[in-house]
Order: structure tokens, then C-alpha cells, then sequence
């Protein structure tokens, strides 16, 4: 069906958000609008829970849980490599299965068990017992984002991708503001209530609040455009889903996996220079999760040390959605990605190298290194430089996330130890320098990827003529009867 007509008024604003919106048909765009519903809805309000039910314990360890359970050195550094460790260890077979087994199915097992285990952290009594905790909440927690991600490159197109990858992202830094706004108001509220205090009270509300948001995926997520049975997802949306899936060049997913994948993986510049790059751009984000750690070490009140970086949280929200929807709207992913990180995380940690004497420019400078997060640009521009190959997308996608939190389970214990805050001169430092690496490969992968796309425009180029000559040979005797 062609597209629809429709006024400068509806295409200006159509423009503004999918500049491609008034070239589809109505049927498309309905179907756009219920991709919106069922994917959106399902893959923020889990990614909102899971940041919140990750991040809770840097409130609970700012709002008494430390002096509750005697936590000693670095032993809250070694909470936070358990969690990390489990969620590295997970990453790629989380997607091996999803090709195997319907997403729906895996997103609903992975959010009841972190459930589960956010309700037991308010039982915690010991260290011990929340190293184990915090591994298995990262256990169920680790196969959710590259399922996500590999789910939002199936669906959405080019001038789609990036503000909707942006707008799942997002949510994560509003579920650690909100975890921040919960444990202020949970700590001014129920704090002594029954006997509990009130960091425990945090995990068990939070525990109430996942399990319907975990209910919902059953009847919202709609699995892949091939094998779809959501129930609002008719039969020719579903064909016009697999259409758009092939303009696009995106290959079918077949869910086989086999040596023939892993030597396509493995020989080609795509896996390494992806992964290495993810690597140094994830490390360098985590500064920001040292500011509740920063104001508490300076004084700052514990209503402050939860509002304010919830405060900057909302600030990640906002700029990481500004670059996505930037990089939709210019079609452009490198500069969109090493321009914010040039100006804020390489700023930011500069700042904090030097470490001024001003508590207000330090202050500033955390508010930097959470603007600068560029990662619904970075998963869409990894969807679309593997689009040949769906297996290939989904365990690169997930190796790229594994192998960051692999390096992010122990780098925080050397860098980031408890015993240098609040000034980490080891960190910081280290900050700047994953940063301005991870520019140099994200500019050394586009200039890889349009080598490639010219390269593979020229062996079709040069098919061509050789097909017709072939044709026009078959068709010569033909003549001569």
C-alpha cells in the first residue's frame, strides 16, 4: 500500500521524530505504534526495576546498611564484583538460549529470579550472605539487556533505532534516581517501622515492585518477527515486519549455531574492534557511580546523598536521549557518540585527575561524567554493523556486554578501592585515559564499516555484468531456432 498523504504540519512533526514516518503506509505506522507498546513498555519498566533493584545497595550502604552489618575495608567493593561477575558470566549463553528458546520466555525466568533475590537481601544479616545475594540478583539480571537489545534491532529501522534504544536505555538512570528519591524518603518514612531499618525496607518495597512488572512481559513482549504470537500483532503486521526486517538487509534469525558461526565471528575485524571498544567506553562511565560515595565522604547529609545523584541521574536521562535522538535525526552514529564523550567524560575525569580544591567544581565534574553516556547510540551502531547475520548480531551484542562486565568485575578493586576514597587517584585517571581510548576505536570501526559496505558494493557491482552476459548467452540460441 503506498504511503499516506498527509499535511506540512503532520510531516514536519513526523520528521522531527522518525524522519521516515510520512513515507509509511498507515499500516506501518500502526504497527510501529504497538512495537512502541509491547517492546517499549516491557523493556523500560524492567530496565527501570532492574537498575533499581541493582543500584539499591549503594543506597542501602549510604543509609546504614554498613554500620548494620559491619561491613569492613573493601568488602563493599567485593558486593559489587560479585554482582558484576555474575552478570559477565551470563551474557552470551543468555542469547544463545533466546535464539533457541522464545525471548518471552527467558525475560519473564530472568526477572522473577532477581525478584526473588531482592526480597532476600532484607534478610541479609552478614557480608557473606549478600555476596551470595548479589551474585545471583546479577545471575537472573545478566540476561536482560543483550536479549533487549538484540530484540529492538529485529523491530525497529535505522531512523527508528537509536531514540528508541536511547528511551530503554534512559530508564535505567531513572530507576537509579528513583532508587536514590525511594531510599530518602524510605529512610525518612519507615526507618525503625516494626523493627526493620530502613534500608531493608528498600529491598523488600522494591521486591513488591518488580513482581508485576515481571507478570507483564507474559502478555506484552512479542518475541521475534518470525515467530511472533503476541496477541495484538496481526498477520500482516507480522509480514510487513519481516519486509521492513529485509530492506533493512537484516538477515533472518535460523537459531543455528555452529563452528561455521564462530569462524565468521572470530575472523573478521566486527567482533574484536566492538568488543574492545565497548570494553574501554563502559569502563569509562562508571565514575559516576562513585558520587553517593564522594558526598558521604565530604559531609553531605543522607537525604543528600541520595537526591543528589539522583538528580544527576536525570541529567543522564536527558543528554543520553539528546545524542541518540540527535544521531536518528543527522543519521549519524560515530560523531554522536565521540563528541559527547570528548566533552563531558574526558572533561569530567580531567577535572577530577586534578582534583581542585573548589567542593563545587568537583561536584560539577560528576555531574559531567553523567552526561555522558552514549549508549543507545553505541547498541544501535552495533545492531547495524552486524546486520548480515542475525546470529552473529545477537552473540556479538551479548560478547560485548559480557567482556565489559568481565573486566568491570575486578577493575573497580584496583582502581576504584574504598581505602583512596573520596579521591581514587588511580581511578580517575584511568577514566580519561578508557575514554579517549575508546574514541580512537569507535573512529577506527566507522572507517572499517564504510570500507566494508564499499567493498561489498563493489563485488556486486562486478557480479552484475557478468549475470547478464550469462542470461544474454542462454537467450542466443534461442534466437538462432
Amino acid at each position: 500500500m503506498p504511503p499516506q498523504k498527509v499535511s506540512a504540519g503532520k510531516r514536519l512533526l513526523y520528521h522531527l521524530w522518525d524522519n521516515d514516518q510520512h513515507l509509511k503506509s498507515p499500516e506501518e505506522r500502526r504497527l510501529v505504534r504497538k512495537l512502541d507498546f509491547g517492546i517499549l513498555i516491557c523493556a523500560t519498566l524492567g530496565w527501570w526495576m532492574k537498575y533499581i533493584d541493582q543500584n539499591n545497595i549503594v543506597n542501602a550502604y549510604v543509609s546504614g546498611m554498613k554500620e548494620d552489618l559491619n561491613i569492613q575495608a573493601n568488602e563493599y567493593t567485593y558486593m559489587l564484583m560479585c554482582y558484576t561477575i555474575a552478570f559477565a558470566i551470563m551474557q552470551i549463553p543468555s542469547n544463545a538460549i533466546a535464539l533457541k528458546i522464545r525471548p518471552r520466555i527467558c525475560i519473564v525466568v530472568c526477572e522473577l529470579g532477581w525478584t526473588a533475590f531482592t526480597f532476600a537481601q532484607a534478610a541479609a544479616t552478614s557480608s557473606n550472605q549478600m555476596y551470595a545475594f548479589r551474585f545471583m540478583v546479577g545471575f537472573f539480571e545478566s540476561g536482560f539487556s543483550p536479549i533487549i537489545i538484540f530484540l529492538l534491532g529485529s523491530w525497529y529501522n535505522k531512523a527508528e533505532l537509536a531514540k528508541r534504544m536511547a528511551i530503554w536505555h534512559i530508564t535505567g538512570f531513572f530507576g537509579s534516581a528513583t532508587s536514590g528519591f525511594l531510599q530518602a524518603a524510605i529512610h525518612q518514612t519507615l526507618n525503625g517501622r516494626l523493627g526493620l531499618a530502613g534500608w531493608r525496607w528498600m529491598y523488600i518495597i522494591c521486591g513488591c515492585m518488580s513482581l508485576p512488572v515481571a507478570l507483564s512481559v507474559w502478555f506484552l513482549l512479542p518475541d521475534l518477527p518470525h515467530n511472533t504470537k503476541a496477541w495484538y500483532i496481526t498477520e500482516e503486521e507480522k509480514q510487513i515486519a519481516l519486509r521492513r526486517s529485509a530492506l533493512q538487509g537484516k538477515a533472518p534469525v535460523t537459531g543455528k549455531l555452529d563452528w561455521a558461526l564462530a569462524k565468521r565471528m572470530f575472523t573478521n575485524w566486527r567482533w574484536w574492534v566492538l568488543c574492545l571498544t565497548y570494553i574501554f567506553y563502559g569502563n569509562s562511565c562508571q565514575g559516576a557511580a562513585y558520587f553517593a560515595i564522594y558526598l558521604s565522604n565530604n559531609g553531605y547529609s543522607v537525604t543528600q546523598r541520595n537526591i543528589i545523584p539522583g538528580c544527576a541521574n536525570l541529567v543522564s536521562m536527558v543528554t543520553d536521549f539528546t545524542w541518540s535522538f540527535m544521531s536518528d535525526y543527522t543519521q549519524n552514529r560515530v560523531w554522536w557518540m565521540v563528541g559527547p564523550i570528548m566533552g563531558t567524560t574526558v572533561v569530567g575525569s580531567a577535572i577530577l585527575t586534578a582534583w581542585p580544591n573548589t567542593d563545587a567544581v568537583r561536584v560539577f565534574a560528576f555531574f559531567l561524567l553523567a552526561s555522558g553516556f552514549v549508549t543507545g547510540i553505541t547498541w544501535t551502531w552495533a545492531n547495524e554493523i552486524n546486520v548480515g547475520n542475525a546470529e552473529e548480531r545477537a552473540l556479538t551484542i551479548s560478547s560485548m556486554n559480557g567482556l565489559f562486565y568481565a573486566t568491570n568485575s575486578f577493575l573497580p578493586i584496583l582502581i576504584f578501592p574504598q581505602t583512596m576514597a573520596p579521591k581514587f587517584q588511580r581511578g580517575f585517571p584511568s577514566l580519561l585515559a578508557f575514554a579517549l581510548t575508546a574514541c580512537g576505536l569507535m573512529i577506527f570501526a566507522d572507517f572499517m564499516h564504510k570500507r566494508q559496505l564499499r567493498q561489498d558494493a563493489e563485488a556486486t557491482s562486478r557480479e552484475i555484468p557478468s549475470e547478464v552476459a550469462g542470461s544474454v548467452g542462454e537467450e542466443e540460441p534461442e534466437k538462432k531456432n
